[in-house]
């Protein structure tokens, strides 16, 4: 196996890790910011530790494309154990996340529905409510997070998301890498 799919699978399993750790001791509730951006760390440290790693065993100079697909293979693995990992997160693990999010969202939206001031807002903002009652126009506004919510389309937006991060930073990385960390190697590669 490629070390560069090791460091990634490595990185997930310490993002997984870190993901029950941060579950159980319940350290934040239901707050998913600090694991969101413990995720984008760990797939940014997998693909930059993979590409070191790659270029350090290389021999001879490789083409920007190469640092690439060294970074790539790096953080597609990573995206792809994550992803599945949210699904089961969230379908097995803690499956009252999501539905307790959604009752937070229509709450608040009954909330706005319920206040004279916020309705005529709402209903001067969007002509189609200017007909509507207030239960339909709650129930045209609660559409959108009941279709959303589920652990299927979680695992589908983390698995575009970090793909496109995982391309973003590949080519970041292997571009900091290639003109500052790298920079003497390739020199003195080049004039042997």
């Amino acid at each position: 196996m490629k070390i560069t799919v090791q460091v990634g699978l490595l990185f997930a399993a310490i993002w997984i890790v870190i993901k029950m750790i941060l579950f159980y001791t319940d350290s934040f509730g239901n707050n998913i910011v600090p694991s969101g951006m413990i995720n984008i760390l760990c797939v940014l440290l997998a693909i930059s530790v993979g590409m070191y790693k790659f270029k350090r065993a290389q021999i001879h100079a490789t083409s920007f494309l190469t640092d690439i697909k060294s970074g790539m293979t790096a953080g597609v693995p990573y995206t792809l154990i994550v992803s599945v990992f949210m699904f089961l997160f969230y379908s097995k693990i803690d499956p009252d996340f999501i539905s307790h999010k959604v009752s937070d969202i229509t709450y608040e939206m009954k909330q706005r529905v319920d206040d004279p001031v916020k309705l005529k807002r709402l209903r001067e903002d969007n002509e189609d409510f200017e007909v509507m009652s207030k239960e339909q126009i709650y129930d045209r506004m609660t559409q959108g997070p009941l279709i959303f919510a589920s652990a299927k389309f979680t695992m589908v937006i983390t698995l575009l998301a970090l793909l496109l991060l995982s391309t973003l930073n590949s080519i970041f990385v292997a571009i900091i890498y290639r003109k500052v960390v790298f920079k003497d190697a390739h020199a003195n590669l080049l004039d042997e």
